[in-house]
């Protein structure tokens, strides 16, 4: 499984659904209206963060989490974000509440605390 959706939601820390193995790797049947799949994908990117365009509006971008994974992966990798995301998982900070689709990174007030969240944990 690709650790990172083309959006930036982190599918390595995803516990809403465990057999999901994420958009890139044609686990997500939602791709008829995701923007930030068709676009990566006619675009040949490997996610939203490699387009001169990012980000764009009117779509997964416009949520501030996925935003600021978005533009972590841009400034340090791919492989830094999934990093550090197992590395704050194991130490308490969560993706998801139970039966939610927010989690401790909602909690920052800018992309930026939450680009600091990534980085250094709490």
């Amino acid at each position: 499984m690709n650790a990172i959706a083309y959006c930036g939601l982190a599918c390595c820390v995803c516990s809403e659904n465990k057999d999901c193995i994420g958009c890139q790797d044609g686990g997500c049947d939602i791709h008829g209206w995701c923007k930030n799949y068709n676009c990566c994908k006619a675009k040949g990117l490997n996610g939203c963060w490699e387009c001169a365009e990012f980000p764009c509006s009117g779509s997964m971008l416009d949520k501030p989490r996925i935003r600021a994974f978005g533009e972590f992966a841009r400034r340090y990798g791919v492989d830094e974000l999934e990093k550090c995301l197992l590395r704050n998982k194991e130490n308490g900070i969560v993706y998801h509440y139970e039966g939610q689709l927010i989690g401790d990174y909602d909690s920052c007030q800018t992309e930026e605390e939450i680009i600091d969240m990534i980085k250094n944990g709490r």
